[in-house]
């Protein structure tokens, strides 16, 4: 009987997508794809498919601490990402535990806005800044959230380094400002998933900016001509805690996460899942014995 070694432990804390292509289902997607057993914290249920959230109701505070609780009191969880968290109550929740030393790289997507401009995060922007910012490895905002915790615009690549020397300020060791963008039906690796206008590094590629040990580097990846984008950058964000929980340096985690959403990208351009845009191929470098 063939041995196989014990995968490291990763966790996600997000909301729950009933189509199956962002939050915890992505995560955990994502994980597996990686070879890392997923765990979980649901903040919130959402009914949703790929045409959009026609309804969401949060998790009590609680019921997310039980979860937390549950998971990290017996397993040896080696990396953490955080998605929807819904409003300042569970984000103090989270910080608590981050605070506390039990949340090891964390990864954190600061998801506040839907594609079509619906909050998703009910208080200040600024506090993800002030209870995150200081315990994240890692911060991971898209174009709009990165406005939004900046209060000011954003469209260059000078601005987005711009932004993510000032993101750093608040303390994470690294700051990745995704500038993906729309263009027809195409989304790109790390934009949060079909979440905003974004800043083109070149005719056929498009630039993420990552601030990492005081040095900031540009990542560049090739445009893919898709429509089927959703949860792009909830699977960037759990393909960089995955990495992380595999021992990656952080540099060569992102970069590989960013390689690895694009690959999902390709594998699904020609998918047909849902009647709008549908999930990325998480499982396309992955092959089984047993099938």
């Amino acid at each position: 009987m063939r041995s196989h070694p014990q995968p490291p432990v990763a966790l996600t804390i997000a909301g729950s997508d009933s189509g199956g292509g962002a939050g915890i289902q992505a995560d955990l997607h994502t994980f597996a794809a990686h070879r890392v057993h997923g765990t979980s914290v649901i903040t919130a249920i959402t009914a949703q498919n790929t045409r959009g959230v026609t309804a969401a109701e949060p998790v009590g505070a609680d019921l997310v601490r039980a979860q937390l609780d549950a998971v990290l009191g017996d397993f040896a969880v080696a990396a953490v990402k955080t998605g929807m968290l819904g409003g300042e109550g569970l984000l103090a929740l989270v910080a608590e535990y981050g605070e506390a030393d039990r949340l090891p790289n964390l990864v954190v997507d600061p998801v506040m806005v839907t594609t079509t401009g619906d909050a998703l995060f009910a208080g200040d922007p600024a506090a993800y800044l002030a209870r995150l910012g200081p315990l994240a490895t890692i911060l991971t905002p898209n174009l709009i959230e990165a406005r939004q915790l900046l209060g000011r615009e954003i469209t260059t690549i000078d601005d987005m380094r711009e932004a993510a020397r000032a993101l750093a300020t608040y303390g994470p060791r690294a700051v990745l400002v995704k500038g993906g963008h729309r263009e027809g039906a195409g989304e790109e690796p790390g934009d949060g998933g079909r979440s905003a206008e974004g800043v083109r590094g070149g005719t056929d590629s498009v630039t993420d900016v990552l601030w990492c040990d005081g040095q900031m580097l540009d990542l560049a990846a090739p445009r893919v001509a898709t429509r089927n984008d959703h949860g792009t950058g909830c699977t960037l964000a759990s393909a960089i805690a995955a990495r992380l929980a595999l021992e990656h340096p952080l540099p060569q985690a992102v970069a590989g996460a960013k390689t690895y959403v694009t690959e999902a990208l390709k594998a699904a351009a020609d998918w047909r899942l849902g009647l709008g845009p549908g999930p990325v191929h998480h499982h396309h470098g992955r092959k089984s014995a047993a099938l």
